[in-house]
């Protein structure tokens, strides 16, 4: 791998409350493209302006974070609601972003749902499905960031939508491609973290829960913003990339 994409979740704050150590700002320097909170699970418009600012400032793309409208769960609840509820609650969420992105001169790269609508959307057809067409209609060169392998990727992929797969640092996985949610405390050790990324790209595999190896392909590498001492790993993780000569930059 010679280039990859680094995202990580910003603006994910709401009026004078911070999440994770607050540490937008620093972070957005180590990264390629930052998935900005629209409103639901987190973020609030003055958010979303100042960090759309800092992210052209600092030459990193911008896309929309849309969650379930759960500020108190931050996102994180599963909410049991009709496809075409979802679907509109994002696509409101998305515009937001898009107006505000725009008065600041800045186009929108990508879509990614966030927390436990990510994970609604990797399994429900229906929903995935809706959005998905939706989009064709309004943005069809809109990316939209997803798991390989899951349902949405699928229909993306058949109605060609462009999608960025995703590989989680900061996530455990198990031998069948999910996502493992553990507080293990020693995988957060940003050695530990960079080496696992950099074992990624170079050769294609992530050591599972299991013990064995798991092959993975993936554009883009998330970390998450408010993962405990976040800043260090982006930096062990972005060193670990540089050193090795792969370049990070956005998709597009």
């Amino acid at each position: 791998m010679q280039a990859v994409d680094f995202n990580s979740d910003m603006g994910e704050g709401f009026g004078p409350w911070t999440i994770g150590d607050g540490v937008d700002n620093e972070l957005m320097a180590f990264i390629s493209s930052a998935n900005v909170a629209t409103g639901f699970h987190a973020g609030d418009p003055g958010t979303m302006r100042r960090t759309v600012e800092r992210a052209k400032e600092l030459g990193v793309a911008v896309g929309a974070h849309p969650g379930f409208r759960d500020l108190v769960g931050f996102g994180r609840r599963h909410i049991n609601a009709p496809a075409q509820e979802l679907v509109d609650d994002m696509l409101y969420q998305l515009g937001a972003l898009r107006e505000i992105a725009r008065a600041q001169g800045v186009s929108l790269q990508h879509i990614k749902p966030h927390g436990a609508l990510y994970m609604h959307l990797a399994r429900d057809e229906e929903a995935a499905r809706l959005l998905v067409e939706n989009l064709q209609v309004i943005e069809p060169t809109l990316l939209l960031y997803c798991m390989p392998g899951s349902v949405i990727c699928r229909i993306a992929q058949a109605l060609g939508q462009p999608v960025v797969r995703e590989f989680y640092a900061d996530r455990e996985y198990d031998l069948s491609g999910s996502i493992v949610f553990t507080r293990n405390v020693r995988g957060y050790e940003p050695q530990r973290v960079a080496e696992r990324v950099l074992r990624a790209c170079q050769e294609g595999v992530v050591r599972t829960v299991e013990g064995q190896d798991l092959a993975i392909e993936f554009d883009s590498i998330c970390l998450h913003s408010d993962t405990p001492g976040a800043l260090g790993l982006v930096e062990a993780t972005r060193a670990a990339l540089d050193g090795a000569g792969i370049q990070v930059r956005a998709p597009r």
